[in-house]
């Protein structure tokens, strides 16, 4: 169908192609929905993706999200660094590295807990790799682009009307057209702003650098982070190095030019040395405030990513947060589109993902508290380096850095329900990962069961069922889980195919699905 502003009417425009914008447009695709991205940016290459904040740290959600798509297969992992997703005991020996840090305190990995999560199987992923933002970012773009996704770059958006059937987009001298438009297009959101939505939070307390420089005595500053009287200072490779200056933001709002000079002094105060720098070869600035939009939804128009909360990309949790978002997102919306969407999934999103992005926004705050250049915060900074040395402490704290604490209020019996579903492997090779490639929600039935494969085949073809036997099955006979790999059923007795049913309808039954079932 053509509109009258010469376009096609896609079912989902999506502002920004980052990852968010880009992984949203895959889950999309996936499912047969029409897909525009446009992107402000002329290109997808940019030379500040190389700084530190460039590399960055996916979670557990995130890593299980890019497998269940087959994505995961594509990123150079064996050049990453990745800690182990299953350890019986905690490992004697130097700490190991890749445990994530809390406010600058490293984790001492060799005192995690591995046995506080018995659903890490084995065959579980990764609970954290390192992924750089631009080769992340090309794996994405080549799948969107394989799935039929329009790409179109160096188109600013500059406005935007809805109605009740979809929205219209102005950017770039031309007029785009969608049923959905969703906004990934960062903190800076036109999208946010345009739609109206309220953003409400914090102000920033300290500027952030990220800087690619040239040293005439590295040896000066300590590697790893550091947290000093007057700030904290990070020189992880050769050249890199992050500062924050506790200055209230000032020089990030100000926009002014970062020079050799100001570099200069900023890492010989924070550093508390006579480091000298002598060439600056890339810079950009960053603050810790942290916003987040009251609703995640108007109308037609959605948020998701930074363009729905932001905060310090301490630890890089923003990226995993919009991974997360997208998806959550992605089934619920194209369901909606086809028609096929239970009463209130769409809404979902957001009774879902508001509540983790603002636990995310506390995180930052709160490292931020213990960071600041006081008495105060410096006495709080060294009971929680204490706490961090305890099994206790170190378990908590990698458990939330590694995302495994995710977990959505669905009700349900089991207490699997609500979180991520274990990566089974089953008997005939497989995992539960690979059977959740195309989409799908998922019933996997450890025991064959003749009920619930006749319950399953009345969803002709919109659930997939599989019956084997895993490897280590936690105790569990049947599982069922949706298509973000979110357990929404699961039993330890003889599955009750009526319980079943009634939480199959809140993800899967639309009408004429749930007509059939109860047929």
């Amino acid at each position: 169908m053509q509109s009258a502003i010469n376009q096609p009417v896609y079912d989902v425009v999506i502002a920004g192609a980052g990852p968010v914008g880009l992984f949203l447009a895959c889950e999309l695709a996936l499912a047969r929905c029409s897909v525009l991205v446009l992107e402000k940016a002329d290109s997808p290459h940019s030379p500040l993706k190389q700084l530190p904040l460039g590399l960055r740290g996916l979670n557990a959600p995130s890593v299980e999200a890019l497998d269940r798509r087959g994505l995961l297969a594509e990123l150079e992992v064996p050049k990453r660094l990745k800690t182990p997703h299953f350890a019986p005991t905690p490992s004697p020996g130097p700490t190991p590295r890749g445990g994530g840090h809390f406010a600058g305190i490293p984790i001492p990995g060799n005192k995690i807990d591995f046995t506080q999560w018995p659903e890490r199987l084995p065959s579980s992923t990764s609970n954290q790799l390192f992924a750089e933002m631009a080769e992340l970012e090309t794996v994405l773009a080549r799948r969107a682009e394989t799935l039929g996704v329009s790409i179109m770059r160096g188109v600013a958006i500059t406005g935007l009307s809805q109605t009740a059937a979809g929205v219209t987009l102005q950017g770039g001298g031309q007029a785009f057209a969608g049923q959905w438009l969703v906004g990934c297009d960062g903190g800076r959101s036109a999208v946010r702003k345009l739609a109206g939505f309220d953003f409400v939070g914090t102000e920033p307390e300290f500027t952030g650098y990220s800087l690619l420089v040239d040293f005439l005595d590295p040896e000066k500053l300590r590697p790893g982070r550091n947290v000093t009287p007057t700030g904290m200072y990070m020189q992880s490779q050769p050249g890199y190095l992050i500062l924050q200056d506790f200055d209230g933001g000032a020089y990030h709002r100000a926009g002014q030019p970062i020079s050799l000079v100001h570099v200069q002094e900023l890492a010989r105060r924070i550093s508390g040395t006579d480091v000298t720098l002598t060439g600056l070869h890339l810079a950009s600035t960053w603050t810790d405030r942290a916003r987040q939009a009251t609703a995640y939804r108007h109308g037609r128009v959605l948020l998701a990513g930074d363009a729905a909360h932001i905060h310090a990309p301490l630890g890089g949790q923003g990226l995993n947060l919009g991974l997360g978002d997208a998806m959550n997102l992605g089934w619920k919306l194209a369901a909606t589109i086809h028609g096929q969407a239970p009463a209130g999934l769409l809404d979902s999103y957001q009774t879902e993902r508001h509540p983790v992005g603002a636990k995310v926004l506390d995180w930052s705050r709160a490292q931020v508290a213990i960071m600041r250049p006081n008495p105060a915060a410096q006495a709080l900074y060294a009971i929680m380096s204490d706490l961090m040395d305890t099994p206790d402490g170190a378990t908590y704290f990698a458990g939330r850095i590694w995302g495994l604490r995710t977990h959505y209020d669905l009700g349900g019996t089991h207490p699997l329900v609500g979180h991520s579903a274990p990566n089974f492997a089953l008997a005939d090779g497989s995992t539960l990962g690979e059977h959740l490639r195309g989409g799908h929600g998922l019933l996997l039935d450890f025991e064959a069961n003749a009920d619930l494969a006749s319950w399953a085949s009345r969803f002709n073809g919109k659930l997939k069922y599989v019956a084997a036997p895993a490897a280590e099955q936690l105790g569990l006979r049947a599982v069922l889980v949706r298509p973000d790999g979110i357990v929404a059923w699961a039993t330890e007795c003889e599955p009750d195919v009526e319980e079943l049913g009634q939480a199959a309808a809140r993800w899967f039954m639309d009408k004429e699905t749930l007509a059939v079932q109860m047929a």
